[in-house]
């Protein structure tokens, strides 16, 4: 099973651009990229600021988009979004107790999306009643692997004006809720806009990069009082992921949008390399 992964596309941040706006035109670019490649796709996963605003406008115009997609849809919100306008754009999208967050079952593994967003906060949010709705979902099963995705992730990654503090109370959440949780095969998150891979209690946990402009690569600490120049944005090729689930194991790879040079086909000249590459495998 191939699921794709997109994220931080934020549709809506320059609404007024002619002839279209970048982050519009960078989600296009990526879409058709998955589209166009040759790996059969079952599903794609968007994990959050699908939007810049949460505008039903936004919204509308990512949904149009995503009608070119003969696979499913699973969308999550993220703090740039509104949870009424996501349920609108994507009305077959599952939510409960006033919260998007649902469970996926395919080939052998259970997907979670979860729900990290608070109205009018940058950054995560996994209240009592979130912990609780996660614990039963691993609870009820515990033999079946599964993946977890969420917009926010729980991690402080050296991104000082991106990060949450470590000691934040929905991350404690969190880790209660999947503490002793042996099926988690991964957890993969957005909003940092940045390709990371660090592990949270034992879990491997990778943030994919964005499809809109991505954050900088600087680690250095960030002063409020002091706007010192350092950049910030920056339109490095937009990014989704592939999560490949042969039913045991979970493998992920980036593709990245700009253009690039074909070097080689595989044409009867590679053939006996291959040949060679195949017959050195242990049975």
């Amino acid at each position: 099973m191939l699921i794709a992964q997109m994220t931080d596309i934020h549709i809506g941040f320059d609404p007024d651009a002619r002839p279209e706006e970048l982050n519009r035109i960078r989600f296009r670019t990526t879409l058709d990229r998955l589209l166009k490649s040759p790996n059969p796709i079952d599903m794609l996963v968007l994990t959050g600021d699908l939007t810049d605003r949460g505008d039903r406008e936004s919204f509308e115009k990512t949904a149009e988009l995503l009608e070119a997609c003969p696979f499913p849809v699973y969308a999550m919100v993220g703090n740039h979004d509104s949870r009424e306008e996501l349920l609108r754009a994507f009305p077959d999208i599952p939510s409960e107790g006033g919260f998007v967050h649902y469970a996926i079952e395919q080939d052998g593994l259970r997907i979670l999306m979860l729900d990290s967003f608070e109205p009018g906060r940058h950054g995560g949010a996994f209240c009592e009643k979130r912990r609780e709705w996660l614990r039963a979902q691993l609870d009820g099963h515990p033999d079946t692997p599964t993946l977890i995705f969420m917009h926010h992730p729980p991690v402080v990654s050296g991104i000082d004006w991106m990060d949450p503090s470590p000691n934040e109370g929905w991350i404690a959440n969190f880790a209660a809720a999947i503490k002793g949780h042996d099926q988690i095969v991964a957890i993969h998150c957005g909003h940092l806009h940045r390709p990371i891979t660090t592990a949270f209690n034992g879990v491997p946990l990778s943030v994919t990069p964005s499809v809109a402009p991505l954050v900088s690569l600087d680690l250095r600490k960030v002063d409020s009082d002091t706007p010192d120049q350092r950049v910030l944005i920056t339109t490095e090729p937009a990014t989704y992921a592939l999560h490949r689930w042969d039913g045991r194991s979970l493998v992920t790879h980036y593709e990245k949008t700009n253009e690039w040079d074909v070097l080689a086909y595989y044409g009867p000249h590679l053939q006996p390399m291959m040949r060679e590459m195949f017959a050195e495998r242990e049975e």
